[in-house]
């Protein structure tokens, strides 16, 4: 309650009205770390296949103490979407989860129709078990396949093949009215007409949602030690950023943010909350949260490590640290996220989200459209076609001096 108080004093913002509030679920096990990813993912010791139950029982009980102590900081408020992420969430047993949401409505409001996501390995899939998370309350299965190719793959460290990949989507499609394919471009080697293939076949699903991913050597992963070789240039990147655009558009799917390609009706739910400034409260092992206030936005993160996680948040103590986000840090922030976003986002909504005046960033909204990286429209933020290409120049404008 002393927190509480704390964060609802007066302070420097004004936010007229609170954003809509999401539920990010941590699960951060998978079978074998990849050499390209920097999320927080631990792999099962001892080269299991599974999660061990003791192991998965006590992080659902760390979970729902982690929940029970964040609960004060959104009482009331309604929940519009949950992700289950990880490391590989469907190493958790259909079962588990389950409980997860069994224990998430127990203590939630949840909106009707709220979307509830899990991402999914195909290097973990079963027959049926995609049904089982159905069952269990799941709405949105995410399928990380990144390559149909075995060679892709492999160079990818990924622990499925090509086959599984295939055999996961096909029951995905049967389970859930809403499914996405995860894919990577720009991998070692790979040509346009090998992207190509790998699009023709994810396609021939007909996915409701496809997010398509730049291969990227992100500090403190094993590739940023020991990079790939034959890594297609960046001239030869936005060729097959244009064939992605291109292919998805021939089977009626809109790109509406950088990464993600839709059809009507199946855009993220959740991540759109993200890109919009929405409020987001993450629990598990290294989750962030972004909490608005009437004065404040705060930003927190979990301990990161599985066990040292898991005996705070028993302890009522999961939050490693936190930070009320300053006002000359708020618009890059925001920029950093709507202008991801195809569409860009209304002027008022950045007003209503961060509760600052429109003076905060005349001057970086003058200079981007005199560069010609944003639309015209003084009713809207939204990065012009220019803009979509050069989108990291476009939201540096709007870093604080």
């Amino acid at each position: 309650m002393a927190e509480l108080l704390h964060l609802m004093r007066p302070g420097t913002l004004t936010l007229a009205a609170l954003p809509p509030l999401s539920l990010y679920v941590h699960l951060p096990w998978c079978l074998r770390k990849c050499p390209y990813c920097d999320f927080n993912s631990h792999e099962i010791r001892g080269g299991e296949k599974s999660l061990p139950v003791d192991t998965a029982r006590a992080y659902l009980a760390a979970l729902r103490a982690d929940l029970e102590a964040a609960l004060p900081l959104i009482w009331g408020r309604p929940v519009v979407s949950i992700f289950i992420g990880g490391g590989t969430p469907s190493l958790f047993a259909p079962e588990q989860i389950a409980e997860l949401i069994s224990d998430l409505r127990a203590r939630l409001p949840l909106e009707a129709g709220c979307e509830i996501t899990l991402e999914a390995n195909p290097g973990t899939f079963e027959r049926d078990r995609f049904k089982g998370f159905r069952a269990a309350g799941v709405t949105r299965l995410s399928i990380g396949v990144q390559s149909f190719d075995d060679g892709k793959l492999g160079a990818l460290g990924r622990v499925h093949s090509g086959e599984q990949a295939r055999a996961a989507i096909a029951e995905a499609a049967q389970a859930f009215e809403t499914f996405n394919i995860d894919l990577m471009y720009a991998l070692p080697q790979q040509s346009l007409a090998q992207l190509d293939e790998e699009l023709r076949t994810a396609l021939a699903y007909q996915p409701p949602h496809l997010s398509v991913y730049h291969l990227t050597i992100e500090p403190n992963t094993r590739f940023a030690v020991a990079p790939p070789s034959n890594l297609p240039d960046g001239d030869l990147a936005s060729e097959m950023l244009d064939l992605i655009t291109a292919r998805t558009g021939e089977q009626g799917m809109e790109r509406y943010e950088v990464s993600a390609y839709a059809r009507a009706g199946h855009r993220c739910a959740h991540n759109q909350n993200y890109w919009q400034f929405g409020d987001y409260l993450g629990i598990g092992a290294g989750a962030h949260s972004k909490l608005s206030f009437p004065h404040r936005v705060l930003r927190q993160v979990r301990w990161r490590e599985p066990a040292a996680y898991s005996a705070k948040a028993l302890e009522g103590a999961a939050v490693s640290n936190e930070h009320e986000v300053s006002r000359a840090e708020l618009p890059f922030e925001f920029m950093l996220n709507a202008l991801r976003l195809r569409e860009g986002v209304p002027v008022s909504q950045f007003l209503e989200r961060t509760g600052l005046p429109p003076s905060s960033i005349a001057k970086a909204m003058a200079a981007g459209r005199s560069k010609g990286l944003l639309l015209a429209d003084p009713a809207r933020i939204a990065a012009s076609e220019r803009g979509f290409d050069f989108l990291s120049d476009l939201q540096s404008l709007f870093l604080a001096d």
